[in-house]
């Protein structure tokens, strides 16, 4: 065997020994991570969110469901939301616009101060006749009880946040549920260089909220879970390391 392949499998066995100790401290996807060294993120594939791991339809409080009726003569049906039908979004599989406007400020401020002095004093000079003997007692105290105590607490607490995001996002309808509302859910990935932003929307809308022109305000949708955020190299310097992430969590001090 010649030094130049004993060399490369020293080589490929070292590799492997940091795969596995990368995997078994900061957890498998350290591999992927390691493999993606000089090269641009991938982005997602297009999917069904339904099919997903962890996926669970949603499941609300439904009124009693309306028997729909049809009087003579009649182009109006008895629970009919619109005499025209329109483009907006109502089936499964269907498109919407979701415009994302969050402006949230908060300010807020307190104090808190509490202080406390207790001090008890109990003594006796002669116990039990401790002074008349010949040798007086030592181990009797001259006074049995002294105790001096002082506490105070000064805590103060302030919050002085401003978010803003504006930005546009398309939804699929992935569930109707039985009232006529609709879960959604979008998903949109943009890559810059070596970074990747996620911008993740989903929650209940109701039909009526839909605008004529298939878009609806973020503020309109139920249980709204809204995400935004990215992965790439930017990010990966912003995180701590494992080794600091650990010792947050187990350093009680």
């Amino acid at each position: 065997m010649s030094l130049f392949s004993s060399a490369s499998r020293l080589r490929r066995i070292a590799i492997s020994a940091l795969l596995l100790a990368s995997c078994a401290l900061g957890g498998c996807s350290s591999i992927d991570r390691l493999s993606q060294i000089g090269e641009q993120p991938k982005l997602s594939a297009i999917d069904n969110p339904t099919t997903q791991p962890g996926y669970k339809p949603v499941q609300m409080p439904m009124p009693k469901p309306e028997v729909a009726s049809y009087n003579p003569n009649s182009l109006w049906r008895n629970g009919s939301r619109a005499f025209f039908k329109d483009q907006r979004a109502t089936h499964v599989g269907d498109l919407l616009t979701v415009t994302v406007n969050i402006t949230d400020k908060a300010n807020i401020a307190n104090e808190t101060q509490r202080s406390r002095t207790a001090k008890e004093d109990s003594g006796i000079t002669d116990f039990i006749g401790s002074q008349t003997v010949t040798q007086p007692l030592k181990i009797l105290p001259g006074r049995l009880l002294t105790t001096d105590s002082t506490s105070s607490a000064d805590g103060k607490g302030s919050v002085n946040r401003t978010e803003a995001l504006q930005t546009n996002v398309a939804a699929v309808v992935t569930q109707v549920l039985p009232n006529g509302n609709l879960v959604v859910e979008g998903k949109q990935e943009i890559r810059v260089n070596y970074e990747i932003r996620e911008l993740i929307v989903a929650g209940i809308v109701r039909p009526e909220d839909i605008q004529s022109d298939n878009t609806i305000d973020s503020s309109k949708i139920a249980q709204a879970r809204i995400a935004y955020g990215g992965r790439g190299q930017i990010m990966d310097v912003q995180q701590p390391r494992y080794g600091q992430q650990v010792m947050d969590v187990l350093l009680p001090f």
